[in-house]
């Protein structure tokens, strides 16, 4: 990727969103080393291929053995023996073929680290980790270490003398509205009281649209000072002309520069030790010490601690004691150190895939400079997975139960038992999606021996076929499969992983319609689900069943960098249940309707279109022409829900062409003619009414501009075919209209212009009736006007005329789906939330900020 053009969007898109075009076009030159193909190696590498870096070298001196099948997914049983660097390198570089991938057997020497950029260890002792490390850190080579012994993982990063991060955080600059700017040393500026502004000390922001104080919008970024969670100060504006009022205030990101030590002398720097857990704080500050007693023990006895050894328990811990002599632990947890001993010769999939997955994110952090490194040492145990007495002395441990039976599951055997692994194999799970998360949770069942055995069995759902923007973290996918189903390519990819594996695949959709499938009969035969949704309704009708049905239910989802698991035991512990009311993030409706000021309102105002245009009125058209009742219910419901539904169904079903609402189509042109006047009414004539309503120079009853604050006053645009963003929207809006009708649409942009040009497009005529002025936030708490239930009772008769209910009428809603790029989903969400933006003279946001916003009310696309 030498040219920011050659970025493979179709591939990377999901990824690009997240990293921005900059840092992966400086992961594109990254050559990348690493070293030890085991387990925890190959998630190192087939995170980073996927990333898209320039090379990756994989290096490995051992055979492969039986205990690494429990955890190394591109092993086979063939490759018993044989090179392990050697025998993945086909299957690492089918991951991406943009990425070149090589294989090194040879023995890791200074010299040939030279050529990368960021060189990784996984398998290697002590001395060759600070060897290696003196090295990479005096000549400016990224430097990472990651092992997992057991349930217990440690990484290690080593950037260098001076490392640029050029985004810590990887969000959107955060924007704030301005309500004033006093003249003084410091100037304050006062924030509107809409929300925190979020700032902290030493942030610098830029300021636009400010009035009086009109030097500011032309000055560079300015440090702040913050005040309170709605002031911060700036510096010195006593010379300014004039107090400021309104604007906005951006922040402006800085680089930073970050010193890190070589790995020897962090060894000795206890300050370098970063906490994700205070709870553990004794447990990783020990397990510091007790990873280098590991290397001592291995390098005295060349092996690892035996499982059901107190000798070499008691070896270990008199190692570390040592240690500590030094290192003066305000607390040394010596039953965290006979757990180590006791589990070190493990090798788990769930732990490797953990590490080597937060690992991985250390390389693009040191490629691109895109979020803030590690610094330096990172402990993860999951020691709760053992039995509570497992230290007691008193209990002995039988050595035939973990010890190694030339078994794939000798890995997961040695921390666990072959009477637990017996007990995986019997196991019957349900998983539903196959995507992203689907496909780690699939590959960590097959390792793990998950439904394996005598009676087990795996049963995986997802109703959706495989698009290329899948290929980038769906790993189990190759382009060979696009267009076939997930759950299809995911359970024959787990039968190669591991022959035993008993897995059914199914392409249903979860939801009260596939209730006579997964019935009582299909839960009670189960041990457990997995929920691996992209969407909150699917997940929580799912945690309906399973508490239904009383069957625990393992739940998780990421957004971006960022991701959540949670376990759910009916009656034991709280279920995922209906989505929790989100007042202080949502986005209050008159502010969707007349009143947006950031891109994240424009997005929810576009998506909220589509669902309502093309998904919600079809939706209702086919109840009403299924269902007798559908009228009298809807009624029911309150009248301004009725005027809106039973408006859309009666605008979707009547013959001829209402400008810029609903009507039935006959064909193609039809359509395009609906699109351009709905253009206009959207862009165009809801803005003039607004201003006609409240002018530019409105001012409200206490004297004050009302356009002022919050609230931007809006521009009304004028359509122009030969304009790129008004053309998208007609050729989004006229297919998606098309295809809910059952129409073939088209993408000839040439003949909708021609269709354009004999469009009629009625000119706009202000109204003055109550129920056409804009909402504001008083009109939400009434309930409709006059003429709106006089409306209603007209279409309630109108809807009981036969003709509306042809015979052959069905119409086709769109289930939102932000994957396929040829479906037009995304090409109108960005057209119409642009369009919106700049109405309202809001930055617009390109396609890859419209697939990942960052608003304060989940959009879920």
């Amino acid at each position: 990727m030498s040219e920011l053009e050659e970025i493979d969007e179709g591939f990377y898109s999901r990824q690009l969103y997240v990293l921005g075009r900059e840092a992966m076009q400086l992961m594109g030159e990254a050559n990348i080393l690493i070293a030890g193909m085991r387990g925890l190696g190959v998630e190192v590498a087939h995170n980073v291929i996927l990333s898209g870096v320039k090379s990756v070298t994989v290096q490995d001196e051992g055979q492969v053995l039986w205990e690494h099948l429990s955890s190394q997914f591109f092993l086979r049983e063939a490759d018993l023996g044989q090179n392990r660097a050697e025998c993945s390198l086909a299957r690492l570089a089918s991951l991406n073929p943009r990425v070149q991938v090589s294989a090194h057997t040879g023995p890791l020497h200074e010299d040939m680290l030279m050529q990368y950029q960021v060189v990784v260890l996984t398998d290697s002792t002590l001395e060759e980790q600070k060897r290696l490390g003196n090295h990479c850190h005096s000549h400016g080579i990224r430097f990472i270490v990651v092992d997992t012994r057991g349930l217990c993982g440690q990484l290690f990063c080593d950037f260098g003398e001076e490392f640029t991060v050029l985004d810590r955080d990887g969000e959107t600059p955060m924007t704030v509205m301005i309500n004033y700017i006093t003249k003084g040393n410091p100037g304050l500026v006062s924030c509107l009281d809409e929300e925190n502004h979020g700032f902290q000390d030493g942030h610098k922001v830029s300021f636009s649209e400010v009035r009086g104080m009109a030097e500011l919008n032309t000055m560079g970024p300015q440090e702040i000072k913050v005040i309170s969670g709605h002031s911060f100060s700036i510096g010195d504006t006593s010379g300014f002309t004039e107090t400021g009022h309104g604007g906005v205030a951006t922040e402006v990101k800085q680089p930073s520069t970050i010193t890190f030590k070589p790995l020897e002398e962090a060894l000795m720097d206890p300050e370098l030790l970063v906490m994700t857990d205070h709870g553990k704080k004794a447990r990783h500050q020990t397990l510091h010490l007790a990873f280098q007693g590991l290397h001592m023990f291995v390098q005295k006895e060349h092996r690892l601690p035996k499982p059901t050894s107190q000798a070499d328990a008691a070896v270990l811990l008199d190692m570390v004691r040592g240690l500590n002599a030094s290192a003066q632990l305000e607390t040394l947890d010596e039953d965290v150190v006979l757990l180590l001993a006791r589990t070190a010769r493990g090798d788990l999939a769930p732990l490797n895939a953990f590490m080597g997955g937060v690992a991985a994110q250390e390389v693009l952090k040191a490629c691109s400079g895109k979020f803030k490194p590690l610094k330096q040492w990172l402990y993860f145990d999951a020691l709760e997975c053992l039995p509570k007495d497992v230290n007691n002395k008193d209990e002995q441990l039988s050595d035939s139960t973990f010890s190694p039976d030339g078994s794939r599951y000798d890995g997961q055997i040695a921390v666990f038992g072959s009477k637990f692994q017996e007990r995986l194999g019997k196991l019957k799970y349900f998983l539903v999606g196959a995507g992203a998360i689907g496909c780690e949770l699939l590959k960590n069942f097959a390792l793990m021996g998950l439904g394996a055995g005598e009676g087990g069995h795996i049963t995986v759902t997802d109703m959706d076929s495989i698009e290329r923007s899948n290929l980038n973290r769906q790993f189990l996918f190759r382009s060979q499969d696009i267009g076939k189903m997930k759950s299809s390519v995911a359970a024959e990819a787990l039968r190669e992983m591991n022959p035993s594996v008993n897995i059914t695949a199914h392409q249903n959709r979860l939801d009260p319609e596939s209730e006579r499938v997964y019935d009582r009969s299909f839960f009670r035969g189960l041990d457990g689900v997995v929920a691996a949704l992209d969407n909150v309704e699917a997940r929580v009708h799912l945690d309906k069943l399973c508490v239904l049905h009383q069957r625990p239910m393992l739940e998780g989802g990421t957004l971006g960098t960022k991701g959540h698991t949670l376990v759910v035991v009916p009656h034991l512990t709280e279920s995922y249940g209906q989505p929790k009311a989100d007042t202080e993030g949502a986005i209050p409706l008159c502010t969707l309707k007349n009143f947006p000021h950031r891109i994240e309102h424009t997005l929810q105002w576009a998506r909220d279109q589509f669902e309502g245009w093309f998904k919600h009125v079809p939706e209702n058209v086919n109840l009403f022409l299924r269902d007798p009742g559908f009228v009298e219910r809807t009624l029911g419901r309150g009248e301004a829900e009725a005027l809106e539904v039973l408006g859309g169904v009666f605008g979707a079903l009547r013959d001829g062409g209402a400008q810029g609402h609903h009507h039935r189509p006959t064909r193609w042109e039809d359509c395009v003619r609906w699109a351009r006047c709905r253009w206009e009414s959207l862009f165009s004539n809801e803005l003039r009414q607004l201003l006609h309503c409240f002018p530019a120079d409105q001012l409200t009853t206490s004297g004050l501009p009302f356009w002022s604050g919050t609230k931007r006053c809006p521009r009304p645009l004028t359509f122009d075919q030969n304009k790129e963003p008004h053309m998208q929207y007609i050729v989004a809006a006229a297919n998606l209209y098309a295809h809910i009708y059952g129409i073939a649409g088209t993408r000839d942009c040439a003949a909708i212009r021609e269709t354009l040009r004999d469009t009629p497009v009625p000119a706009f005529v202000p109204s003055s009736r109550l129920s056409d002025r804009p909402i504001t936030e008083e009109d939400q708490e009434r309930g409709i006007t006059d003429d709106g239930k006089a409306r209603l009772e007209q279409l309630t008769e109108e809807l009981c005329s036969p003709a509306l209910k042809g015979p052959a009428m069905h119409m086709h809603p769109e289930e939102f789906e932000k994957d396929d790029d040829s479906n037009f989903h995304m090409d109108y969400i960005t057209a119409a939330s642009n369009l919106r933006a700049e109405n309202y003279d809001i930055p617009p946001a390109d396609r890859l900020q419209v697939s990942n916003p960052n608003p304060s009310r989940p959009l879920h696309i």
